[in-house]
């Protein structure tokens, strides 16, 4: 019997303990000898990266997407996250509506369209959105002065908003920090509302943020592209 998917009527759920200490040892490792390209926030564009491929393919992480999606959860996008003493920086309260394509088609919903270092991207509908769960995967421990993960619980059921909602919310709605050790996961929806403040302290927060959708075929003639 396949068991449906968990819909975390929250949009996010923390999972203090998926990979053990030596995995993660392992993947610091990678990360820190490889000299990826960095901007200020991190690294981008990181699914062909040999340590994330294996790291998104770990059936331990793969088994929990699937409790979001259902039988079949494939990883398409990955972000390593890099906060520091010589890297501290916040994000504002937002929502992740863009989506990595590989070809671009005029679609009813879909646009703006852009192309960041030559993949193409697209503001998605919702629709589309709410087939995507991203796992954050923890490098570091994650603790609530090293600029956490921040969220607006439930925001993700409204569709994908304006700035002014999205600032409304965030009077509106109590925000919760989403802490969690190394090896731990926070698993997110990507039109749920979030931020992330700068770091009060030395301590370095990594988190490698892995997107995985029920298939990469979106419809509509569309096709997610491995970014």
């Amino acid at each position: 019997m396949i068991t449906p998917p968990d819909h975390i009527t929250s949009g996010f759920e923390i999972f203090p303990a998926v990979l053990d200490q030596h995995d993660i040892a392992a993947a610091a490792a990678a990360f820190q000898e490889d000299g990826l390209e960095r901007s200020r926030a991190g690294a981008r564009h990181l699914m062909r990266h040999p340590t994330v491929q294996q790291v998104a393919l770990d059936p331990r992480l793969v088994a929990l997407a699937c409790r979001f999606l259902g039988p079949s959860a494939i990883p398409f996008r990955a972000t390593l996250f890099d906060k520091s003493p010589d890297r501290n920086w916040l994000v504002v309260w937002h929502q992740d509506t863009a989506l990595p394509l590989r070809d671009r088609r005029d679609v009813s919903g879909w646009g703006p369209w852009s192309v960041k270092a030559g993949i193409t991207y697209a503001h998605a509908p919702a629709a589309a959105l709410s087939r995507v769960i991203a796992l954050r995967l923890h490098i570091d421990d994650s603790c609530l002065d090293n600029g956490p993960l921040r969220v607006l619980p439930e925001t993700h059921t409204r569709g994908v908003l304006s700035d002014a909602e999205v600032a409304q919310l965030a009077r509106d709605v109590q925000a919760v920090d989403c802490v969690a050790p190394a090896g731990g996961v926070v698993a997110m929806r990507p039109l749920l509302v979030h931020a992330s403040s700068k770091a009060e302290t030395d301590q370095r927060r990594r988190v490698l943020h892995v997107e995985y959708a029920d298939s990469l075929d979106l419809r509509a003639g569309l096709e997610l592209a491995i970014a």
